[in-house]
């Protein structure tokens, strides 16, 4: 081989090392980019399992409610109501900033399966969660009910109809069926014998039975055993105490007369006198309106009219309230027979022992009466 030939082959040579060379770093720097690929995909997903985390927190517990104004709103679900029942409430009452949130998380939760009745109070800013937890836990907000100054059980219905699920007519059907109220120990003319005028906490869907089966509760905590004591000393029964409570109440608003008046007609029982009260004839004409009891209106037969029969009437003429009932239990000890509203229109009353006093009494007031032009 000649010189060029020598020099042709070590070209050869050192151009196949520098290819060797060139290609070794070249592998050597695939293998670190491969082994970062799987915690690449890991990072990835975690971070896309974190912002759907973020989503879903944010969804469950940011605020879902707006009430501009307000900073609460009543939701009342009926017995058997169903999860579109609720959904078309809270519609209506334009109080949910997301539907599709709230929605979302019952299913969830399975609440959507799972109504619970009742009334629900809904606070400005409520989460989903918040909101979803309160409707599934039945953790209702209990209605404050005055029950007092009532005439009739059919407006006491009427009053109670505008408070309850249950409406006026289911309250008045179960009011005047004897075998419902017999379990009680009441009837419906003595219906009101154990309803002790209050202030009570009760809640929306409470129902007759439940709301009856509470207030002979109150009836027994309210007879102790002190006022029974009373009730024997005056040799009546506890009945018979409320009716008469009952006329006390309508005769006059003044407390602190009643126990005068209570002692009259004590009196009058006593001597077996008719009770003659005119609330006692304008309950039996069921005219409310009356202002003036008339010679007509004593003449009418009714067991209610006490001008007409003796002793106490067959059930209160209204729901007398508790001073009322005091008055009764602490009467007065007086010689007064006869009581008759003043003439000032004060609301007070002359008392007098003999009929001459009260018929002197009785005139005065008339003259009034006629001078105003009342019939």
């Amino acid at each position: 081989m000649g010189q060029s030939g020598k020099m042709s082959g070590c070209f050869n040579c050192f151009v196949m090392r520098i290819k060797k060379k060139s290609q070794f770093p070249r592998s050597r720097q695939r293998f670190p980019e491969m082994d970062l690929m799987p915690f690449i995909l890991i990072g990835i997903t975690l971070i896309l399992l974190l912002a759907a985390s973020a989503r879903f927190l944010y969804k469950v517990f940011s605020p879902i409610t707006d009430l501009p104004g307000k900073k609460e709103c009543y939701l009342y679900i009926p017995t058997g109501a169903r999860f579109t029942t609720i959904l078309d409430s809270l519609s209506i009452k334009k109080c949910l900033i997301s539907k599709d949130n709230f929605i979302s998380l019952a299913k969830r939760k399975q609440y959507d399966s799972h109504i619970i009745p009742g009334r629900y109070r809904i606070k400005d800013k409520m989460s989903a969660n918040s909101l979803v937890n309160l409707l599934r836990s039945g953790r209702q907000e209990p209605l404050r009910i005055t029950i007092h100054n009532v005439r009739t059980s059919g407006e006491l219905a009427g009053k109670l109809g505008k408070k309850f699920e249950t409406d006026s007519s289911q309250f008045i059907r179960l009011f005047n069926d004897p075998d419902f109220l017999a379990r009680f120990g009441v009837s419906p003319a003595t219906l009101f014998v154990i309803f002790i005028p209050n202030t009570y906490d009760f809640y929306w869907n409470t129902s007759c039975e439940a709301l009856l089966v509470r207030m002979k509760k109150e009836y027994q905590r309210f007879w102790s055993a002190q006022r029974r004591q009373l009730v024997d000393s005056l040799n009546m029964t506890i009945l018979q105490v409320v009716i008469l409570a009952s006329i006390v109440e309508k005769e006059s608003n003044k407390d602190d007369e009643k126990p005068a008046i209570a002692g009259v007609y004590l009196n009058r029982l006593k001597k077996k006198m008719l009770l003659q009260a005119d609330p006692t004839v304008i309950f039996a004409t069921q005219d409310f309106t009356i202002k003036r009891v008339l010679k007509k209106h004593t003449e009418l037969k009714s067991p209610y009219n006490t001008y007409l029969y003796a002793g106490i009437p067959p059930g209160p003429i209204c729901l007398p309230s508790i001073a009322s009932i005091e008055a009764v239990l602490m009467a007065k000890t007086t010689n007064y027979l006869y009581f008759c509203a003043k003439d000032d229109f004060s609301g007070y009353h002359n008392f007098a022992a003999t009929l001459d006093e009260h018929n002197r009494n009785a005139r005065r007031y008339q003259a009034a009466l006629n001078k105003l032009n009342i019939r």
